[in-house]
């Protein structure tokens, strides 16, 4: 099995994503039925303008409650970050861990052209690291 090196060698194609108009609670569904820890936000041309994360919704939810509002009606829009942080396909897997470990953030979207392609998550460069580590232990035995 080739080392994975690269964010294309562990990324998740075609992850689930949610337009930025949808309810809240829907987003909230699709975390939960999935174990999400969060969703990359879309606009009209599938383009990638934000994240949702749990504590996103979280914050969404206790607002709403706090001020006598109806969570039911609260949209993806109201919650979610704006800022991405995204890597490309070819970004090297340990400065995206870095940079993910920096910023306590447990996904990144993959975007190439402008583009969503992909989704990385801190499970997906766990495991990459893992496997990196391994590799390195198993030469050196070898030498």
């Amino acid at each position: 099995m080739p080392q994975p090196s690269t964010v294309n060698d562990c990324m998740r194609r075609n992850p689930l994503t949610i337009h930025r108009d949808a309810n809240l609670v829907k987003a909230i569904e699709i975390i939960v039925e999935y174990k999400l820890t969060g969703l990359t936000v879309t606009d009209e041309e599938g383009r990638a303008v934000g994240i949702l994360s749990e504590l996103d919704c979280i914050a969404a939810i206790l607002t709403a409650i706090y001020n006598d509002g109806d969570p039911e009606h609260a949209l993806v829009s109201e919650a979610m970050c704006s800022e991405i942080n995204s890597c490309r396909p070819g970004d090297n897997i340990v400065e995206v861990a870095r940079s993910m470990v920096d910023t306590r953030q447990r996904r990144r979207p993959v975007i190439e052209d402008g583009k969503l392609v992909g989704q990385v998550s801190s499970s997906n460069i766990l495991w990459a690291l893992m496997e990196h580590s391994r590799r390195r232990l198993f030469q050196q035995s070898r030498s």
